[in-house]
């Protein structure tokens, strides 16, 4: 996404200092929200630490480092991806990808003597998934490194996250997100990128997507619902229309997320006598995000539960009419 991202550099004093300590940790967790670039910065710590003096390295794909991440949904959207194409993925990092990957550490590192594996996101596999990399943590290879992206850390194992440390990164202010996102999205206009700096949430990954899915017209509805809540239901109707009858998952991932933002900011504006209504929405909210990837939920009924929770952080709560 960029090059350029303020929030690593206590991350990258970190792993430096660990890669120039005695003994480098086998088992590392990059934990925080998702878009604040995990995911390059594993990329790049990885390529520090498997390179050695004398060694060429290559520019393109790494044979001694191995990420595991969502796979194409079905055939047809594995060719999408072949082809250079958007695609969907897969719920789930699967156990026969832990296990593909372990087969490969019963060989030695192709080109020096180190190996890393990058789970992304690591709170996304599946149980079984997690069980089996459970046992190459406890016993890992000599000479591989682990690095597990996660979202939530609370959602891997314990026994996992004992055997890992944890390295956090924190959230962007707003004007470096500004700033980038004037770089990386100049064809939006002045509005968008103001809302995508408000809505975001400190993460640059969630800005760039609001731009992308053009969730401007979404979050106007969402503060309508939170400030003047919903006794006719009008206003869940159009958060239904802009939202689209037939979303995606990743759409619907990045409403749930404006939804969480914006009763999150809203603590910040609202009276006292308000406050448990939105504390209780966004708990709810927090809770619905969760579940929502793992299941089945009717796109509608989301939709409709969504608007819901919204309405009833309003001043003069809805709550006994929902």
């Amino acid at each position: 996404m960029t090059d350029n991202w303020p929030n690593h550099t206590q991350p990258w004093r970190e792993w430096r200092d660990a890669m120039n300590g005695p003994r480098m940790h086998h088992g590392w967790i990059l934990a925080g929200k998702q878009g604040l670039g995990k995911r390059e910065f594993a990329e790049q710590a990885a390529r520090a630490l498997v390179a050695e003096e004398g060694i060429p390295q290559p520019t393109g794909s790494h044979p001694d480092i191995v990420t595991l991440t969502h796979l194409p949904k079905d055939d047809k959207e594995e060719k999408k991806r072949d082809e250079g194409k958007p695609y969907e993925t897969k719920r789930n990092i699967s156990v026969a990808q832990i296990r593909g990957m372990q087969q490969r550490l019963t060989t030695r590192p192709t080109l020096g003597s180190r190996r890393v594996v990058i789970v992304d996101p690591a709170d996304d596999m599946e149980a079984s998934a997690s069980n089996a990399l459970l046992k190459s943590l406890e016993e890992p290879p000599q000479g591989t490194f682990f690095l597990l992206v996660a979202h939530r850390p609370s959602r891997l194992l314990p026994t996992i996250r004992s055997r890992c440390r944890v390295m956090r990164f924190p959230l962007m202010d707003r004007g470096e997100i500004a700033s980038l996102l004037a770089e990386l999205a100049p064809q939006a206009d002045a509005k968008a990128r103001e809302l995508a700096v408000l809505s975001c949430g400190g993460s640059l990954g969630a800005a760039v997507t609001f731009i992308e899915q053009d969730l401007a017209p979404i979050a106007a509805v969402m503060q309508n619902l939170i400030t003047q809540g919903d006794p006719s239901f009008e206003l869940r109707g159009r958060l239904a229309k802009e939202i689209g009858p037939r979303a995606k998952r990743e759409r619907m991932q990045s409403v749930l997320d404006l939804a969480r933002g914006t009763l999150a900011d809203q603590l910040d504006k609202v009276e006292d006598a308000n406050r448990v209504n939105v504390i209780d929405g966004h708990t709810a909210m927090v809770e619905l995000a969760a579940q929502a990837p793992t299941f089945n939920f009717d796109p509608g009924l989301l939709v409709v539960e969504i608007g819901s929770l919204l309405a009833r952080a309003a001043p003069a709560s809805e709550r006994a009419n929902v």
